[in-house]
C-alpha cells in the first residue's frame, strides 16, 4: 500500500472512536467510494457485519457502537428508551444480567436496518417504532466509554414504559421506577406531557407520580396537559381512580379512591 493509500485508511480509522460501526453510506459521501470500501475489507483493514455496515477488523462491537453510527452518521433518531435508557443513566438496575432485553425506539418509519436486526448483540433486541412522543425532545446525551450516545431521558424513558404497559411492560414496575424520580424537573415534565399524544401514557404517568407524593407534580400545570376524555381501563377488575379517568391495579390506587 502506497504511502497515500495508508494516509487515507489511517484518516478513515481516526475519524471514529473505537467500538463503533462504520455505515456504507456515510463512507461514500466522505469519499470512500464502494471499490475502496470493497479493497479495505479484502486487505483486512475493514470487516463486514451484514450489507452496509463494517466494523474495524477484529474490533469488539457493542450495540451500543452500532446506535452511535446510526445517530452521528446517519442522524437516525432511533434511541435506547425505556428501561433501557435508565439503566443507562444510572437510574435503575432494571437489566437482567443473564436474560438482557433492550428497548430501543424510533420515529415512524424509520427502519432498524437488516445490519442491525440481524447481528447478534449477545441481547433480545425489541424496536418500537412510534410517534406519540416529538422525535427529538427528551432526549439526553450521555458518555458510553469513549463515545457519546442519545437516550432518553428519565422523563421520556418512563412514559416510553407506560406507552409500552401493560402487554410489554409491567406496571407496577412503572410505579418503582416512578418512585426513585423524586427530583424531576417541573417545566421538563411539562414539556414533554403537553407534546406526548398518548393519553394512556399521560394519565398513568400524572397517577403514578400522585400515588408516589412527588413534590414536584405541585407545579406542574394540569390545565395545560390534555388528558382528554371518556374512561380508559388498563387491567380487567381492576380499580377505577376518576381524578386521572383510569382503571389500574388495586394495589397503585390513590388513598382517595
Amino acid at each position: 500500500m502506497n504511502t497515500e493509500k495508508g494516509s487515507k485508511i489511517n484518516q478513515l480509522l481516526q475519524s471514529q472512536p473505537q467500538g463503533v460501526v462504520f455505515l456504507a453510506s456515510w463512507l461514500s459521501l466522505n469519499g470512500y467510494s464502494l471499490d475502496l470500501q470493497k479493497r479495505y475489507r479484502k486487505s483486512n483493514w475493514l470487516q463486514s457485519i451484514g450489507t452496509g455496515a463494517m466494523i474495524r477488523t477484529g474490533d469488539p462491537i457493542t450495540y451500543e457502537g452500532a446506535l452511535y453510527a446510526l445517530q452521528q452518521q446517519n442522524n437516525s433518531n432511533i434511541h435506547p428508551g425505556g428501561k433501557t435508557a435508565l439503566s443507562l443513566l444510572g437510574k435503575s438496575h432494571y437489566l437482567e444480567l443473564q436474560t438482557k432485553k433492550v428497548s430501543l425506539f424510533g420515529g415512524k418509519g424509520e427502519n432498524l436496518p437488516s445490519w442491525f436486526q440481524n447481528y447478534d448483540w449477545g441481547a433480545e433486541m425489541n424496536y418500537y417504532q412510534t410517534g406519540f412522543l416529538p422525535k427529538t425532545l427528551g432526549l439526553t446525551q450521555i458518555e458510553y466509554k469513549n463515545f457519546t450516545l442519545q437516550v432518553s431521558n428519565a422523563i421520556r424513558a418512563l412514559l416510553e414504559c407506560l406507552y409500552l404497559a401493560p402487554k410489554y411492560q409491567d406496571l407496577y414496575e412503572c410505579f418503582e421506577i416512578m418512585e426513585g424520580l423524586n427530583n424531576l424537573r417541573p417545566k421538563e415534565v411539562q414539556k414533554l406531557l403537553e407534546a406526548c399524544n398518548s393519553l394512556k401514557a399521560k394519565r398513568l404517568f400524572l397517577l403514578l407520580a400522585d400515588k408516589a407524593g412527588h413534590s414536584w407534580l405541585n407545579h406542574v400545570d394540569m390545565n395545560n396537559i390534555d388528558l382528554g376524555t371518556g374512561k380508559r381501563s388498563i387491567v380487567k377488575g381492576g380499580v377505577y381512580v376518576s381524578k386521572y379517568k383510569i382503571t389500574v391495579n388495586k394495589e397503585l390506587s390513590l388513598n382517595d379512591e
